[in-house]
């Protein structure tokens, strides 16, 4: 933010429990939460960066008109992001994923002309949306609303269905604070709600096991997909997956969908992923691993940002994004990386 912020009244900061000051850290201190809920919207990282931006930008302008007394803070400020995604979302086309553009391909050379980034849901760092700390069960909760397939199903509601829907059933805001956050009645917000689960249920979202970065089988499991991956061993990665299994490489609306298909693609065009080094991340409550390959000068490069889905002990699906230029950095990935060599 360039513009200085006007200063809470002294009355704000003394219940916020704050010492006084202009006001920017009782603001920052929503910045997680506000991401969470505009990347939700927008199904973007990147635009969700940006209304939170504006969204704080428009707040501290206005914190000497904030009253407390009126709304809580974190009710005012969920109605100036409402606004800005709602605002942003006015045109747009409707992302998703892959999986939800058209049938399965089979595998082969030609994956078609990639589509435009607004096509796509884009995966973001779990740091970014998800709450640090605070009990596990809340956090497990947190991270099955912020998956790539539930971002994807959001996007079928219309703008405000879609805010009512996560400000009640994602945030667990009562239905009379988002009725007057929203400026309608509660009926309203009642009626939109109900149409919003039930289109939400008809998008059929299929079953994953609740990624836990401490469970012993899915670390083991992470593991031996990345042994087998770098070593490049086809049939030992195929014994991770399930028998039909999913994969994608957005832009590209092209995917496949069952072992048989994904091992052929990845035995032809002179073994794609030969060489390939994976670096541990996490995207989307799931776990996800930054793949760089070997460039021009035999160096690794950044190459995709894999997001994979776990469900009944092995790999149900797996995410490649190919926008590594943008997506690298938003992960704090670094862009050249010396790895050890491998022990053979």
């Amino acid at each position: 933010m360039r513009a200085r912020p006007a200063r809470a009244s002294p009355a704000t900061q003394e219940r916020a429990g704050m010492p006084e000051t202009d006001g920017s850290d009782l603001l920052e201190r929503h910045r997680v939460a506000l991401t969470g809920y505009c990347y939700r919207m927008l199904g973007s990282p990147f635009e969700a960066e940006d209304a939170v931006q504006e969204t704080l930008v428009r707040a501290w302008r206005s914190l000497d008109r904030f009253d407390e007394d009126r709304a809580p803070m974190r009710s005012w400020l969920y109605a100036i992001a409402t606004n800005v995604c709602l605002d942003l979302l006015r045109g747009a086309r409707r992302r998703a994923r892959a999986i939800d553009l058209g049938p399965s391909a089979q595998a082969g050379p030609d994956l078609g002309p990639p589509l435009p980034p607004d096509a796509f849901v884009h995966p973001v760092p779990d740091s970014r949306v998800l709450s640090a700390g605070g009990d596990p069960a809340d956090l497990a909760a947190e991270r099955d609303t912020v998956r790539l397939a539930f971002i994807a199903a959001l996007q079928h509601l219309p703008p405000r269905q879609r805010a009512v829907l996560i400000l009640r059933d994602v945030l667990c805001c009562p239905a009379d604070e988002v009725a007057r956050l929203l400026g309608v009645s509660v009926a309203s917000v009642t009626s939109a709600l109900q149409r919003a689960r039930t289109k939400l249920r008809a998008a059929s979202l299929s079953a994953e096991d609740p990624y836990q970065p401490m469970d012993e089988a899915q670390r083991l499991l992470l593991a031996r997909y990345c042994d087998a991956f770098e070593r490049y061993d086809v049939d030992a990665m195929m014994a991770l997956l399930h028998e039909d299994a999913v994969m994608s490489m957005p832009p590209f609306p092209w995917w496949l969908r069952g072992r048989a298909e994904i091992r052929r693609a990845l035995l032809s065009a002179g073994r794609p992923c030969a060489g390939a080094r994976l670096v541990p991340c996490a995207a989307n409550g799931s776990p996800a691993f930054a793949q760089y390959r070997p460039g021009p000068d035999g160096r690794p490069a950044p190459f995709a940002l894999g997001v994979l889905i776990l469900s009944g002990g092995l790999i149900a699906e797996v995410t490649n994004h190919l926008d590594a230029d943008r997506l690298f950095p938003l992960f704090g990935l670094p862009g050249v990386v010396e790895f050890p060599a491998r022990v053979r």
